[in-house]
């Protein structure tokens, strides 16, 4: 997902579009036909808006796995202190782990935050010890194993 921080949208949405996004994150698969008959409108004009909250950006249709059906019983926010002069050269190497699902710059204790998914914990300390800590430019790391999923949104 592009980062779209501090930017601007150019469009405002109406609640046709909070609506058309609304049932669709309840349930993706959700039909036009049917969203049309629940706002007493075309199904013609819910694809249409549909197609235009895609090109907007509003919208990204996706295949979202579950980490756990996917054999990935452990998972980790690692917050990570870096050499200022080497946090982007840190961040490209992250972005090319098959653990690594989420890197972001964040502002506070920690330069870097990424979201790990490994299949158990001998696996997340392989990652940590094999991987993360060779990549130069890393100066201490953090990491937080979840123990329970409260909550989850995609975007």
């Amino acid at each position: 997902m592009e980062s779209i921080i501090g930017t601007e949208r150019p469009e405002k949405l109406d609640s046709i579009d909070h609506y058309i996004i609304e049932t669709l994150q309840r349930d993706g698969r959700e039909s036009f036909a049917q969203i049309a008959e629940d706002l007493k409108v075309s199904p013609g004009m819910i694809r249409q808006r549909y197609n235009r909250l895609v090109e907007l950006g509003y919208l990204k249709v996706i295949a979202a796995t579950n980490p756990l059906m996917m054999g990935k019983r452990t998972m980790s926010l690692i917050g990570i202190r870096t050499d200022g002069k080497k946090m982007l050269e840190v961040a490209e190497r992250l972005k090319k782990f098959d653990e690594t699902m989420y890197v972001v710059f964040v502002s506070g204790g920690y330069d870097i935050m990424i979201e790990v998914f490994c299949k158990d914990h001998e696996d997340m300390l392989k990652f940590m010890t094999e991987k993360l800590a060779k990549i130069d430019g890393i100066r201490e790391t953090e990491s937080f194993i979840y123990l329970k999923i409260a909550k989850e949104i995609y975007f």
